[in-house]
C-alpha cells in the first residue's frame, strides 16, 4: 500500500480534505496505482520543529525572512 506523509502547517478539517484528495488523485494518477491503495498521514508541525538553512521557521518568519 502505498503511504503518503505530509508535514506542515495545521490545518482545518475542509482544507485536510481537500489537500488528502488532491494527493491520492495525482499519486494515482502518476503511479498507475489504484487512488483506494494509498494511505495518507497528515502531522501538523509547528514553526518551532522546523528549521531551514540553520535558523528556525518561527525565527524567519519573524524576521520577514
Amino acid at each position: 500500500m502505498p503511504t503518503i506523509f505530509f508535514l506542515g502547517p495545521k490545518l482545518d478539517k475542509a482544507q485536510k480534505e481537500e489537500l488528502v484528495k488532491a494527493f491520492t488523485k495525482k499519486a494515482s494518477e502518476v503511479t498507475g496505482v489504484a487512488e483506494e491503495a494509498f494511505v495518507v498521514y497528515l502531522k501538523p508541525t509547528d514553526p518551532e520543529e522546523v528549521a531551514i538553512g540553520g535558523q528556525l521557521l518561527a525565527e524567519r518568519r519573524k524576521k520577514g525572512s
